[in-house]
């Protein structure tokens, strides 16, 4: 009977030993594996999210180049078409303001040189009353009387009338003309006097 035990317990302790050495043969690859595995599926994760930030940094990179061209183009045919608009409208206005100011100033002056014409043409009472004026004054009003007196041609018609109603009346007396004018105009009647101004006016 104690050979029997004896037995088993050397039995026992021979298998213990065993599953012993298997253990730590077993834990020590299960070590080194799960240590290979993790430094694999690291190496793995560090080669995607590299290649996937250098994937994002080309896309972003592309993406932010293309719009940046796009917008440049964009602005760059705005500003073309606005400069050409605003050209054109610049240079129509001009042309239609220098159309209309030609047209304004043509009218103007066919206005006013047949309102002198017609002045000149119809006015033979102001014309013939202008006859005993012009041995001083000259045919065109331009000639200084005796070398004193102011041109008379071109003065407005109511200071023309007005001065030559004062000599009549002996209250104007310039450059000693007083008399000599006075003389001039005595027979002339306030409507010749109006007619002869007007006529000296428009020469």
């Amino acid at each position: 009977m104690k050979k029997i035990t004896l037995l088993s317990l050397v039995a026992a302790s021979v298998l213990f030993t065993a599953c012993g050495e298997n253990t730590e043969t077993v834990t020590d690859t299960v070590e080194k594996t799960a240590k290979g595995t993790t430094e694999t599926v690291t190496d793995t994760i560090k080669n995607a999210v590299t290649g996937s930030a250098k994937t994002v940094t080309d896309t972003v990179t592309d993406t932010a180049k293309g719009a940046t061209e796009t917008v440049t183009e964009t602005v760059k045919n705005a500003v073309t078409g606005a400069t050409e608009t605003v050209t054109d409208k610049v240079t129509e206005t001009a042309k239609n303001a220098t159309e209309t100011v030609t047209d304004t100033v043509k009218n103007a002056v066919t206005g006013a040189t047949k309102t002198v014409t017609e002045v000149v043409t119809t006015n033979t009472a102001g014309k013939d009353a202008f006859a005993k004026c012009a041995g001083c004054h000259g045919a065109d009003g331009k000639t200084k009387a005796l070398g004193k007196s102011e041109v008379i041609a071109g003065q407005s018609a109511a200071d023309l009338e007005s001065k030559l109603k004062e000599y009549k009346a002996g209250t104007r007396n310039v450059a000693g003309m007083g008399m000599l004018m006075k003389g001039q105009v005595a027979s002339m009647s306030d409507d010749d006097i109006k007619a002869v101004s007007e006529y000296i006016s428009a020469l």
